[in-house]
Parts: structure tokens; C-alpha cells; sequence
């Protein structure tokens, strides 16, 4: 596998896989193409079905038009062959002459892929031995470790520094977006919930409050994300409010250090990191269990360790966080990053605290393994047509011409 500074990226909302992802690729493809008198960017399948309401378009012109006029073509019937989300950009001169051509996808998480064996993309090295949670669970037994110390073994000697600045933005992203009201940019004209949860939160009772402010807290991440504020991919843009909320809220509810929280972020990380590895955390590919599933999975890790869960159960709270979100739909209305995303960010927080309970309350032994979930998650996502994946014309999609 590879550094899990590939999994946590800091970047502009509302899409890791529809805005960060073809914004990459536009500025490595300008960066071979200088001299270009005009560009034309073809986006198929998936990104040109939900391109507009994730701001697509806007990511790849702001980059290129200002060296040359853009075209944008969207295909939103074609599905090239290695990913749904794939791209084609051209580049040609002053007589409209083509130069060059690069077709590229945007595989989830903001990261690239040309598709295939010699992939420029997969220069970055392999840092990782163990692939799969068994194999590193193992490692864990027999030196006495835990997660986060073979995270530790295995990364560069500045990953701390870069797991404090990812928290340091999750935590302003959290607090900027219980700062904000107001409506969201797009037709649905969704308010802002952030604000209200905490303040009403405030006033219950502590039983209640807890899951208010985690509510409030996933909310407020989410509505950032939704308006193009700086998040941090956990691991989609689209998830982005899971993982910050629970962390936050044991930071500020629960007392824990920064020290403890980064050793959370990493444990969280690796359990990201395998899936991206054998499966995939693009909506586009997958449904919805990549993204919110898999954030659900890394904060139950992260929670389960920071209240002292051994390697087991913190293994049997990560399975339960993407056991439970198994077959669950990418399908946002008007292709917006918003219904249903951004509630299922706040109940995918508080299931996440409920699978950290429930793992504790067990020895961590059971029947179904993380790594077998991850299995059946990715043939699951293959096994859904692709109306129910981010095409925006499935599911809750399909109510936005009858219903907004």
C-alpha cells in the first residue's frame, strides 16, 4: 500500500473524486501544454452525469482558461472502460491542430489514474508490507503493537507533522462551519443545520447532548465541504464530516490530547488505506459505501482505540462501521454534495461511536472479518447499476425532477 498521505488530502470541497481529482489532471496536463492555443476536456459516465452540481467544470476552467480558451464536452452515457469517472484532454494549437491527447480517470479520493500497467500515477512508492487488516492484526500479536505503530514503522519521519496538519484543519473546518448560516450554493437552497444542532444541543441533558454536538460537528464539516470550503478527504470529500466529528468531539467531550488523537488518525488511516488498496472509496465505483461506509469504518477504528480497544476489537468496530453500510447508493439529488450526503456524514458519526460501544462490550471475537467485508463491499459496488452510482438518475436522484 501506499502512504496514507495519499488517503488524507487537504483540498476544496464539494467532490474528491468530481473537483479535486479533474483539477489535478488539468494542471498536470497544463503543465505539458504551455504553449496550447485551445483545450477541449471530454467528461464521461459519471462526472459528466453529476459534473455540474460537483463544479467539474469550474475545477478543470479555472485552471486552464487562463492560458487558453477551454471547451468542456460532457458524455454522460459513455463509460470508458477502467473507471467511471474518466476524462479526456486535448490540447491543440493556433490552427486548432491537435498537439497531444491524455485520457485519465479520477479514481476516488482526489487521486489519478491513466489505467493502466505503466500508470504515471503509480510512481509513488509502496511503502506498506501488509495489505490486508488479518496480516497486520498478526503483526500486532506478535510484537505487542498495536495499529497505529506499524502506521508508525512504516511511514516517513514528518507523517506526524502532516497528521498535525490534517487535524488542525479538520478542527477549523468544524469550527468554521458551526460559524456559518445561511444557505448552501444550488437550486435545492438547503440550510445550513450546523449552528442550530449545537446551540439546541447545548440544552439537553448529557446523555442527549453528546449526540447533538457529534451531529452538529458532521453537519458543519459537511455544509464546508458542500460550499467549497477546505476539508480534508476521510476518505472522499463526500464522507468528510465522519471522522473530524468524532475526533472532535473526543477532543473537546472527552479530554483527549492531540498526541492520542493522531495516533486515532492513523489507526482510522490504515483502515482507509487497506480498503483503497483491495477495493475502492469512489462513490462513482462503488455507491455511497465507499465514501460514508468507509468514514464510518476508520472513525469507529479511531474511536475504539482511543478508548483503549485491543487490535480485535478495534478490527470488530471497523467491520461493523462498513458491515452496516453495506449496498448503500451514491445518488444525490441534482448531483449536488449535499441530500442525502450530508445527514448520512451526521448518522454515520453517531453509528460510528455506536460501534465502538458494541465492539467493547465484546472480547472482539466474531464471525465476519474487515477484510472479508471489504470483499464483499467491492463486489457489491459492481454488482449495483450505475444509475445507483452517482449518475444522479437512481434512487433519491431520481426524485429531483417530482420533489425540488
Amino acid at each position: 500500500m501506499k502512504s496514507i498521505k495519499e488517503l488524507y488530502k487537504i483540498g476544496r470541497g464539494p467532490s474528491s473524486s468530481h473537483t479535486m481529482g479533474p483539477q489535478k489532471a488539468a494542471q498536470v496536463f497544463l503543465s505539458k501544454h504551455l504553449d496550447a492555443k485551445s483545450f477541449v476536456v471530454t467528461l464521461y459516465g459519471s462526472l459528466a452525469a453529476t459534473g455540474k452540481g460537483h463544479m467539474t467544470d469550474i475545477a478543470i476552467l479555472d485552471v486552464l482558461t487562463p492560458v487558453a480558451p477551454t471547451e468542456i464536452i460532457w458524455e454522460p452515457s459513455i463509460f470508458l472502460p477502467f473507471h467511471p469517472n474518466g476524462m479526456l484532454f486535448v490540447a491543440k494549437d493556433e490552427n486548432g491542430v491537435e498537439i497531444d491527447s491524455w485520457t485519465v480517470y479520477s479514481v476516488g479520493g482526489g487521486a489519478l489514474s491513466e489505467g493502466k500497467h505503466d500508470d504515471m500515477f503509480a510512481a509513488t512508492p509502496e511503502i506498506y508490507d501488509l495489505n490486508t487488516i488479518k496480516d497486520i492484526m498478526a503483526w500486532c500479536k506478535s510484537t505487542g503493537r498495536t495499529f497505529w505503530e506499524y502506521v508508525s514503522q512504516c511511514e516517513d519521519s514528518d507523517f506526524w507533522d502532516f497528521l498535525m496538519e490534517i487535524w488542525e484543519t479538520m478542527r477549523n473546518a468544524v469550527k468554521s462551519g458551526l460559524e456559518n448560516e445561511g444557505a448552501l450554493p444550488g437550486p435545492l437552497h438547503l440550510s445550513r443545520k450546523a449552528a442550530t444542532y449545537y446551540v439546541k444541543a447545548t440544552g439537553y441533558k448529557q446523555s442527549l447532548q453528546s449526540r447533538g454536538f457529534v451531529y452538529a460537528y458532521a453537519l458543519a464539516v459537511s455544509e464546508e465541504n458542500a460550499s467549497g470550503g477546505t476539508i480534508v478527504t476521510a476518505p472522499t470529500c463526500g464522507a468528510s464530516g465522519v471522522l473530524p466529528a468524532v475526533l472532535y468531539h473526543m477532543s473537546t467531550s472527552h479530554g483527549f490530547s492531540d498526541k492520542r488523537i493522531l495516533n486515532a488518525l492513523a489507526t482510522g488511516g490504515l483502515f482507509g488505506n487497506v480498503v483503497k488498496y483491495n477495493a475502492s472509496i469512489s462513490g462513482a465505483d462503488v455507491g455511497c459505501q465507499g465514501e460514508v461506509g468507509v468514514a464510518c469504518a476508520m472513525a469507529s477504528a479511531a474511536t475504539c482505540q482511543l478508548f483503549g480497544g485491543t487490535p480485535t476489537q478495534i478490527e470488530y468496530a471497523a467491520e461493523m462501521g462498513l458491515e452496516h453500510h453495506l449496498g448503500m447508493t451514491c445518488d444525490p439529488v441534482y448531483g449536488l454534495v449535499q441530500i442525502p450526503c450530508i445527514e448520512r456524514n451526521a448518522f454515520a458519526a453517531a453509528r460510528a461511536l455506536d460501534a465502538n460501544i458494541y465492539a467493547t462490550f465484546s472480547d472482539g471475537n466474531h464471525r465476519v472479518s474487515f477484510d472479508e467485508v471489504v470483499k464483499v463491499m467491492k463486489q457489491t459496488g459492481h454488482d449495483l447499476p450505475s444509475l445507483y452510482k452517482e449518475t444522479a438518475t437512481g434512487g433519491l436522484a431520481g426524485l429531483a425532477d417530482n420533489k425540488f
